[in-house]
């Protein structure tokens, strides 16, 4: 095993990495726009991946994802951010079937290290049932690491974040604030268990959540990862014309996270998640700032979030009883109201 410790050799880690979605989403406006009558999805709704049509049958599900190390393990580091990349497919409602490796690795560092990240990318690979195909390396000094993983789905199986219904209720499938718990691990300042506990269940795969969708009704679905849980509800309330509220006593999340919060030990990305969202919201219950924070606190291969019918997000959850204890519904959705999102 390597001795190396990875989060020392890095600022920033896991989707706390990624840049600010105020600042994503100005350049991204700036841009020309593509027009395919076969793109059926693509970035306009800042959905998780994109949707070509391949044939009347097939979709085509694409996606790209990595990051620097939130973890200082470097096999675990692999299935995290493999975990985090399939991740995307899943959430719009495919299967992933090809993945390429991206890796940054510093050339002057135990290469023992690198060959552990891709080992345990492969893991995640192989779990979810598809095959590594390639990939990219760059000598970097900052190592970083993911994949670019294709997926097919029929039409009619694709989920996209904009489509909830007035009525539905939300899902949440993992508990919220690891981003605060990894920064708290890179200043040692986690039990060995909870060390274990958090990479578990980053590294679990959003392919069991998925699975348990089948034959219900689904309406929109996203996966929470850098842009917070409040940040993703925020894209999906808009995207959909329509205001969600969360009902905050009933979100997961780790508890040592509020804790570590109120001692503002807190990610980069929480920061540029609170500019986001400002003005975006409204506090109908009086929140705490600690609260607030792990709302916006950017997630590492998070969990899905589902708008479902009531009935329908019942059965689901006592499927997922099965694989996690975690699961919960959070939210309702409601017509379009003075702000998009309510916090309860």
């Amino acid at each position: 095993m390597s001795n190396i410790r990875l989060t020392t050799m890095t600022k920033t880690s896991g989707c706390a990495a990624k840049i600010g979605p105020s600042v994503l989403q100005g350049i991204l406006s700036s841009l020309p726009k593509f027009h395919d009558p076969n793109l059926l999805v693509g970035f306009d709704t800042s959905d998780d991946a994109c949707v070509y049509k391949v044939s009347d049958d097939i979709v085509a599900i694409q996606t790209v994802d990595f990051f620097p190390p939130m973890v200082d393990d470097p096999y675990t580091f692999g299935q995290i951010a493999a975990a985090n990349a399939l991740s995307d497919v899943y959430a719009m409602g495919g299967n992933p079937a090809t993945a390429m490796n991206l890796l940054c690795f510093p050339s002057c560092t135990d290469l023992l290290a690198m060959k552990e990240i891709l080992e345990g990318g492969y893991s995640k690979v192989m779990e979810a049932g598809a095959v590594v195909a390639g990939g990219h390396t760059i000598a970097d000094p900052i190592p970083k690491y993911g994949l670019c993983v294709t997926g097919f789905a029929h039409p009619s199986e694709i989920l996209t974040n904009s489509d909830a219904k007035e009525g539905d209720v939300l899902v949440l499938t993992k508990p919220i604030g690891v981003g605060i718990m990894n920064t708290a691990g890179k200043a040692e300042l986690l039990s060995e268990k909870q060390l274990k506990e958090t990479s578990s269940i980053m590294a679990t795969l959003n392919k069991y959540a998925k699975e348990c969708t089948s034959g219900l009704t689904v309406h929109a679905c996203t996966d929470v990862t850098g842009f917070s849980l409040m940040g993703h509800s925020y894209e999906m309330a808009s995207g959909s014309k329509k205001t969600i509220a969360l009902h905050t006593s009933s979100i997961p999340m780790y508890e040592e996270a509020l804790s570590f919060a109120s001692m503002g030990i807190l990610p980069e990305g929480m920061y540029h998640n609170q500019e986001y969202l400002e003005g975006k919201f409204r506090k109908v219950t009086d929140i705490p700032q600690n609260l607030l924070d792990v709302l916006m606190d950017p997630q590492t291969s998070g969990g899905l979030l589902l708008s479902m019918p009531e009935q329908d997000a019942k059965h689901y959850l006592s499927r997922m009883e099965e694989f996690t204890p975690f699961a919960k519904i959070i939210g309702d959705v409601r017509k379009c109201e003075d702000m998009p999102l309510l916090l309860m």
